[in-house]
């Protein structure tokens, strides 16, 4: 059984990868070009990929496919429908990161609610010295405690960043679904949650509904100036609109882990927003401690050996059709 893995540098060197327990060849790519798949995967049995993107042409072209094994937990990257035509299992990781995101949310929000990047560079610039006193009060601080945080996205991830922010005496809302749904005592309204949430904070997938989730309409909602934090994926927000938000006051500061495209372009939108002492923009690290990388790891080889074992699990493709 021959298994391709197509991006193996998009986990750390230092994470153990271990053999799966059957008969097989490992390829191991450190990265593919998007003109590359097609010929790498096609006499693949099991194709392993984080963010590599496989169309249905390339699907199509793959004999012996059976199963893509995705090293993540989003799925955008995998023609689904092509998948579920031809019978291809697709599974992907789950649960991995209910410590590392939440965290790193976290480090996000605090970062910009007492504006330490903003203090930290105006201590390198010489400002301390130049107030000639103790302290001196350039950028706010706010606390937490009190504050509303906004959740869009009542997952693991969700629920992991509720509690925490529950732990520091934040009232917590989840979002229902924009424009109707999932309406109750466990959900707010759309609107209400971008109006009334001192952070609002995304942890859903990136689908065609939840592309440009957050736009200059929403913005406009906006009326508390919140943070805005994404450490899902960048096509959820509308970068344009984002920048006109922070620079004309309506956001009081934005933490971003993910961009579209990634890498972003050195003319992307954020880019330009780095200048701005209330943006923070990582890259694409949330997921990235050392303990989620390894879980991550283990679990991709558990699903690998789970389909050849013919009990496939965190199955998001293929069954219904094979």
């Amino acid at each position: 059984m021959q298994i391709v893995f197509l991006d193996r540098e998009t986990i750390s060197a230092q994470t153990v990868l271990r053999a799966p327990s059957f008969a097989h060849e490992f390829i191991v790519h450190g990265r593919t070009e998007a003109g590359e798949v097609r010929e790498r995967i096609a006499q693949a049995d099991i194709v392993v990929t984080n963010k590599v993107r496989l169309d249905r042409e390339a699907i199509q072209g793959a004999a012996r496919l059976g199963m893509i094994a995705l090293a993540a937990t989003g799925t955008d990257n995998v023609d689904l429908a092509a998948c579920n035509e031809k019978g291809i299992v697709v599974s992907n990781i789950r649960n991995y990161a209910t410590h590392t995101v939440p965290e790193h949310t976290f480090a996000l929000i605090f970062a910009l609610r007492r504006s330490i990047v903003a203090y930290h560079d105006s201590v390198k610039a010489g400002r301390w010295q130049a107030a000639r006193q103790f302290c001196y009060f350039d950028y706010p601080i706010k606390d937490l405690a009190g504050s509303t945080l906004g959740i869009v996205g009542e997952g693991a991830l969700g629920q992991a960043v509720a509690a925490i922010g529950r732990a520091l005496g934040m009232r917590v809302l989840f979002a229902a679904r924009k424009g109707g749904g999932r309406q109750g005592s466990l959900y707010t309204p759309f609107d209400t949650v971008m109006s009334d949430s001192d952070i609002i904070t995304l942890h859903c997938p990136l689908t065609e509904q939840t592309k440009g989730l957050i736009g200059k309409r929403e913005f406009g909602l906006m009326t508390r100036h919140p943070l805005l934090i994404n450490t899902a994926r960048g096509g959820l927000v509308d970068d344009a609109a984002l920048g006109e938000a922070l620079r004309c006051g309506r956001l009081g500061g934005a933490g971003f882990d993910v961009a579209s495209p990634e890498p972003p372009p050195a003319d992307h939108p954020l880019m330009k927003l780095l200048d701005l002492p209330n943006f923070i923009l990582t890259p694409h690290v949330a997921w990235a401690s050392e303990q989620a990388i390894q879980a991550l790891a283990d679990q991709l080889i558990d699903n690998i050996e789970a389909f050849q074992a013919g009990a496939p699990r965190n199955v998001v493709a293929g069954l219904a059709a094979g």
